[in-house]
């Protein structure tokens, strides 16, 4: 029989860039869900769930560096554990 390892709790605010100092590596080694209002979104890249706002890349679309370009898009924010 399998034991489940213990999760971390969510964070108000997280980021999946590693560069980021809202960035916890223990929480990504679970599925971590994000709900914005009321459907879930797969491609967010950071939230904020105090503030009610996520970040999600623009298309294709990179800066000079050769990141994506980021939307901020506000409502309700849900995180969760799958």
């Amino acid at each position: 029989m399998e034991t489940t390892p213990d999760r971390p709790p969510l964070p108000d605010h997280l980021s999946a860039d590693p560069r980021s100092p809202f960035h916890v590596a223990e929480v990504f080694q679970h599925d971590v869900g994000i709900r914005f209002n009321g459907k879930d979104r797969h491609d967010v890249e950071e939230y904020c769930i105090s503030e009610g706002w996520v970040r999600v890349p623009a298309g294709k679309t990179v800066d000079r560096k050769g990141q994506p370009l980021m939307l901020k898009l506000k409502g309700k924010v849900e995180a969760y554990y799958r």
